[in-house]
């Protein structure tokens, strides 16, 4: 009955895509052929999840990686760097993961094209990043964006700005699959538009889509004829993720026959990072455990810092050939995410994805490097903006480095209430970013604003209750205080 019912939805989806092509075969023989593949590769991942029974991990199976499998990053670091480093840097490629939106932060559009520093976008640091590394060692270092359906277009236009820097720039899309009923498993779109009713029914199905949209886009092939040979991956939101020259070293300067066609950055766990993937080793493999994965009566352990000590922090170092090879053979095998939605006022759907770091698995010779916590610096919440944003770090060719004033090397943890959630709401509320060099805990909640140079020291905790509001005069020093209750400073 199983193999039945899994035969029929895949005819019903079959009928559906394709008969759609009938209807849009007014558009150009391309557009058709991206469809295609975007149908083909959802009709994979989509068998595959009628298929699968169980959990995908046995636990007694896990266990911890080989003390060589993940190497500390001063080792790789002590070896140097080469005089012609500029060699390995022309058989490299950039590629950030730009298909997220600015929504969650408030915002319309590509995340990417928001503001972040010094009205720098994370899109033109990463520019600047690339630029500067071309221009100090006279290399060509392309940057690729994984572009979605949703930012595309916004992104296409911006590009534009670009056209005199120092960086070849290139795109491709991710592909577009259709969300599922998930009473019926059937696609809810009723046509293959993304307009009126069906705004909310398509999706890109995560990061992990990277590969076998990479390889049909044809860009992949283009770049192993131009004679890059690695990519290195991360998104873009991670601030923290600049090329490193140590880490490049050591891949291309491996003996042919040891040569590594995966190497994925982790760094140590704290107790902020317990949900973060970790990396294990499972049937004489190295593989990422995501917290999805789980049984539920071992989360507790997954969460401990002190069995899973580290995690993924989404920087990854990729062979092109590898990749090439693997899509060819159809060898490249990532567990499935299914990730649970509501839309369309209440209908409940669910969104297969697969993760780019799971395919760590399938490469050869793969390793984990234990990086600094500097080169994990993501702006998810304006919490994170205000710290990028403050002092506590300066800019510099597009990168930023933790200031040499803070005598701590560890970032405050900061906590900004819903009221700071929307970026524009957020920057109302502060006159001037306040200093933080000496800050370790900050914590908002309520109508709070903040005047022009506010210092914060320790932990400072302020709390307006509702109906209140607590005014920050210009120039005050917060050390160790908890404020609340009401505080206004009035014009008069």
């Amino acid at each position: 009955m199983r193999f039945i019912k899994c035969h029929l939805i895949l005819k019903c989806l079959l009928l559906f895509f394709f008969g759609q092509y009938c209807l849009t075969s007014f558009f150009s023989g391309l557009f058709i052929k991206v469809s295609k593949k975007d149908f083909e590769g959802f009709r994979n991942l989509f068998h595959r999840f009628l298929q699968v029974k169980g959990p995908s991990v046995e636990w007694a199976k896990i266990n911890r990686p080989p003390e060589d499998s993940i190497q500390p990053f001063d080792k790789i670091k002590a070896k140097g760097l080469p005089d012609n480093i500029a060699d390995s840097l022309n058989k490299l490629v950039v590629v950030k993961l730009n298909g997220g939106l600015g929504t969650s932060m408030g915002c319309k559009g590509p995340k990417s094209l928001i503001s972040v520093r010094n009205e720098n976008t994370f899109l033109d640091l990463t520019v600047q990043q690339i630029e500067h590394l071309n221009k100090t060692y006279n290399a060509d270092v392309p940057l690729v964006l994984m572009n979605s359906f949703n930012t595309d277009e916004d992104t296409k236009k911006i590009l534009q700005k670009y056209t005199h820097h120092g960086v070849k720039i290139h795109t491709f899309n991710q592909s577009r699959y259709p969300r599922i009923n998930k009473e019926s498993l059937l696609p809810v779109a009723k046509d293959m538009a993304m307009t009126g009713e069906n705004a909310d029914v398509w999706y890109p199905p995560g990061h992990g889509d990277i590969y076998a949209s990479f390889y049909n886009s044809g860009l992949l092939e283009q770049l192993i004829a131009e004679g890059k040979e690695y990519i290195f991956v991360s998104n873009i939101d991670n601030l923290g993720a600049t090329v490193d020259l140590y880490i490049l070293n050591h891949l291309v300067s491996q003996p042919n026959g040891k040569r590594c066609e995966f190497i994925m950055e982790v760094t140590d766990k704290t107790r902020a990072d317990v949900k973060g993937g970790t990396l294990i080793q499972y049937d004489g493999k190295l593989r990422l455990l995501e917290i999805a994965q789980v049984p539920k009566a071992h989360v507790d352990e997954f969460k401990s810092v002190t069995k899973f000590k580290i995690f993924n922090t989404n920087n990854l170092w990729i062979s092109l050939s590898a990749i090439k090879r693997l899509q060819e053979q159809n060898a490249m095998d990532m567990e499935i995410i299914v990730n649970p939605k509501t839309i369309n006022g209440g209908l409940n759907v669910i969104q297969l994805e697969t993760a780019v770091g799971a395919a760590i698995k399938c490469f050869d010779n793969a390793l984990g490097i234990n990086v600094p916590r500097s080169r994990f610096l993501p702006v998810k919440t304006t919490s994170d903006l205000l710290l990028v944003m403050s002092n506590l770090y300066s800019l510099e060719a597009g990168s930023l480095t933790m200031s040499e004033r803070r005598e701590f090397p560890t970032t405050p943890h900061v906590k900004l209430g819903s009221s700071f959630t929307k970026v524009q709401e957020y920057l109302t509320r502060f006159e001037s970013i306040p200093d933080m060099l000496e800050l370790d805990h900050l914590t908002v909640s309520g109508d709070v604003t903040f005047g022009k140079q506010v210092s914060l020291k320790g932990t400072v905790i302020i709390i307006a209750n509702h109906g209140d509001r607590i005014d920050i005069p210009a120039g005050s020093m917060l050390e160790n205080k908890i404020v609340s209750g009401n505080l206004r400073i009035l014009d008069h």
